[in-house]
């Protein structure tokens, strides 16, 4: 046999099996065959089949294996500290909703089947009827100017939106509500955001975190039989108090805090003491939910003295609710309040839940947050999105500058691809992501990832909006279509968990832990001490490890091309992509973990960049599904392409952060090499010059790319009559080219604008409707392009 194969073809032999087994990801009984061979192919002495054979009986009999090796690694990894210790507080976080997608990308073998099968969800005629109608009348009723003038939204808008159950649309109808489901919620708050933020943070509190999801999920049936028809109705108007000066994500350190004694009643009673900020909608509020630490030193509720973190409803005229102030959050005329409480009496009965949730509060919070950052936040963003992307391809298109629309200049061209691109990829991702929420998920990690990149996003495409707006975005007024909008865009990035702290802490913080194939389950095991279970999950832990350090170096060697793709066609090298960047990701998660250990997540710079590619993955995912679903339509090409391509230029700028900054031996190398072989690079100008176009072109497309926003048909409003000024500018733009193909092929001899109308409509080119076509246009045009100035005060 030796003579058969040379020593170097053999070992090439072995080692392209060992590459393609680990690949693979083969068992540990084919391991044990695969030395078996190398040692019969080479005639080895009996002592190695000896220790071989021992080895392989350890490894591949659990029993042995656990007393032999697996009890050394349990102590040494509690010597080293290699896993990380999870407090009480993160442990209820960290419990909050449960794996989806998340975990695909964390296995390094992502299953991209199971990825395209999920839900992507389309409204149903009553759901868009309701957009067609009541939404679309209360966007009417007030302009957003309006509602800056008069610091709130007038009383008929108030009163019109407790009519129409804006308040109880996630309510069911057996108690009075809308019974709507996450998508029709979030298409509703997309629309309402394309008209004004005061409405969004007005409608989406009532709807989102606060008493009426709470009771919805944990309420007690005679809390639910009492307040949610009144909240549905509008009767009561909610609040939730969660923050405090010196606690905001830390909810350890909260002092808001309630003492149980028993009233002279022989009832149980509970004495309140807080201080809250930042409470939307607390000033005007009649129901109040309150998160705050009980104590129970008498122990009457057959608990403990430190019963925890509690959620009570408390009306707001009991005795020692203070309202009466309000914050001015950025100029934007929401309610946002603090609130303080001194000495406030309630009874047991007003927990949420009743006893039985009392210190429950903040396991509560962490399940409701986990799937509601995944639709306010994103269906807000994407909501302003699809309207910057409506008003700056209008704006391009009608503004001239040097005889030219601005739209035609490159350096415009640049941000209305961002604008576009983004816009796209927003909307596949808020819908995939209700999807999911609406099938029964509660995706903490891909809700944090939602909250944090839709926010950085809308700031990204509002930032590009106010440049090409220039001087008309900028000159406050009625006119001004952007600038409320760019003052509110601060707002959703800090709260609800401040994205510096979302990027660096949850979304791979948590997601580390949570959405990994292996690593909560055994700390969870070695928490119980539990050597089995233990012992099963390493080893597979390892073999994933081996495997996807395999996948990661082939993949990238092939530029994705060893990975399936479940599609064919030019889109199926971005699922090959995918699975490069999943099992490179995987590969240095574990690595990062072996290096720092259970002090990982102090590393926030390092886990920040984790977190990027993570969510580009899943917004790369969600761009991919969207176009599947759609029909994988030909006219899109150009938006998939520029979403995926950004997509994986993030994912290579996060992977080039990490290789910089880990501390190991080679990544310099490795950095190098990703250098020379990127898993993506910024989209071209060419592919940014056809997203411009589509958005200054009206047609299907682009009304698709802004589907289901506000866009007011009267032309005294500044959206309407900007989008007058485009369709016009667009019809006229079609009668001056046939003017100047006639002129170049000589049948008009004049230059002048003027005298080529004359000699064109003498010609028969054109005709007297043309020209009062171009006459209005450039009227309207004029207008449109104007800003708002005002009297001087005492002038």
């Amino acid at each position: 046999m030796i003579d058969l194969l040379t020593p170097i073809f053999g070992i090439s032999i072995f080692l392209f099996l060992f590459v393609c087994f680990a690949y693979i990801g083969v068992p540990l009984w084919l391991w044990s065959l695969y030395a078996a061979g190398i040692l019969g192919v080479y005639q080895a002495p009996l002592w190695a089949w000896i220790s071989l054979g021992v080895l392989a009986l350890i490894f591949n009999i659990p029993q042995l294996r656990q007393r032999l090796i697996t009890v050394y690694i349990v102590r040494a990894i509690a010597a080293l500290k290699l896993l990380p210790k999870i407090s009480d507080t993160e442990r209820e976080a960290i419990e909050a909703g449960n794996v989806w997608v998340d975990g695909e990308f964390f296995s390094g073998k992502p299953n991209f089947k199971r990825l395209l099968s999920e839900p992507y969800p389309q409204l149903s005629p009553e759901i868009q009827s309701f957009l067609d109608n009541q939404v679309e009348k209360v966007c009417q009723m007030a302009t957003d100017w309006e509602i800056h003038v008069r610091k709130d939204l007038p009383p008929e808008v108030w009163d019109y939106l407790k009519q129409e159950r804006f308040f109880g649309m996630m309510i069911p109808q057996e108690y009075g509500g809308l019974g709507f489901s996450n998508l029709a919620y979030s298409t509703v708050m997309t629309k309402l955001a394309s008209r004004s933020f005061t409405y969004t943070a007005t409608v989406g509190v009532t709807n989102s975190l606060g008493p009426a999801k709470l009771l919805l999920r944990y309420g007690t049936q005679a809390q639910k039989d009492y307040y949610l028809p009144r909240l549905a109705k509008g009767e009561e108007i909610p609040c939730f108090a969660l923050t405090e000066p010196n606690a905001g994500s830390d909810a350890s350190s909260m002092v808001s805090n309630g003492v149980v004694f028993k009233g002279n009643d022989d009832k149980l009673y509970l004495r309140l003491n807080w201080q809250k900020r930042y409470i939307t909608l607390a000033t005007i509020a009649t129901l109040m939910g309150l998160a705050f630490k009980l104590r129970d030193p008498d122990n009457l509720l057959g608990k403990r003295e430190d019963v925890g973190i509690t959620c009570v409803l408390i009306p707001t005229n009991t005795p020692g609710v203070i309202i009466d102030r309000r914050h001015d959050p950025m100029g934007v005329p929401f309610y946002n309040s603090p609130t303080v409480g001194q000495d406030v009496v309630v009874s047991v009965d007003q927990i949420i839940g009743g006893v039985e949730q009392a210190g429950q509060g903040w396991k509560m919070l962490m399940q409701s947050l986990a799937a509601g950052r995944g639709i306010s936040f994103p269906a807000t963003c994407t909501g302003i999105a699809k309207f910057v992307t409506r008003v700056t391809g209008a704006y391009a298109r009608v503004r001239r500058q040097f005889g030219l629309n601005i739209g035609r200049f490159e350096g415009i061209e640049e941000p209305l691809a961002r604008i576009g691109g983004l816009t796209y990829l927003m909307e596949a991702a808020r819908l995939y992501t209700v999807g999911a929420v609406d099938r029964g998920e509660q995706p903490a990690v891909i809700s944090a990832i939602a909250k944090y990149n839709f926010t950085e996003l809308s700031r990204k495409i509002i930032n590009d909006g106010m440049d090409i707006m220039g001087g008309a975005g900028i000159c406050l007024g009625s006119r001004n279509l952007l600038a409320n909008i760019y003052t509110a865009t601060p707002i959703p990035i800090t709260v609800e968990g401040a994205n510096i702290l979302t990027r660096t802490m949850i979304i791979f913080g948590q997601g580390a832990i949570r959405s990994h194939p292996y690593i909560y389950r055994e700390i969870e095991a070695l928490k119980k001490s539990d050597v089995k279970t233990f012992d099963r999950l390493f080893w597979h832990h390892l073999g994933s490890f081996v495997s996807n350090f395999c996948r990661t170096i082939l993949l990238s060697l092939s530029r994705g091309y060893l990975a399936s793709s479940p599609v064919a066609g030019t889109t199926s090298k971005y699922y090959r992509k995918l699975a490069w960047a999943s099992a490179t990701f995987a590969f240095f998660t574990d690595l990062s973990l072996i290096v720092y250990g259970g002090t990982l997540k102090r590393q926030e710079k390092l886990t920040g960049r984790f977190a990027d590619i993570l969510s580009w993955m899943y917004l790369g995912t969600a761009t991919l599904r969207r176009f599947e679903a759609e029909g994988c339509n030909p006219e899109d090409f150009p938006l998939v392409h520029w979403s995926m391509q950004y997509a994986f230029a993030q994912i290579q700028q996060g992977f080039l952060g990490i290789f910089n900054n880990l501390s190991l031996p080679l990544l310099g190398i490795v950095a190098a090499w990703w250098r020379l072989n990127p898993i993506g690079t910024m989209p071209s100008d060419r592919l940014g010059s056809k997203i411009a176009r589509i958005m200054q072109t009206p047609g299907t497309q682009r009304d698709n790319l802004t589907v289901n926003i506000y866009i007011p048909t009267n032309t005294e409003e500044a959206l309407g009559r900007l989008e007058s000024a485009f369709l016009l500018s667009f019809k006229s733009e079609l009668i001056l080219q046939k003017i100047k193909t006639a002129n170049n092929l000589r049948k008009l001899a004049q230059e002048k604008l003027a005298t080529l109308l004359h000699d064109a409509l003498e010609a028969g080119i054109i005709n007297p409707n043309d020209i009062e076509l171009l006459t209005q246009a450039e009227s309207v045009r004029n207008d449109a392009i104007q800003v708002d100035s005002f009297a001087i005060l005492g002038a």
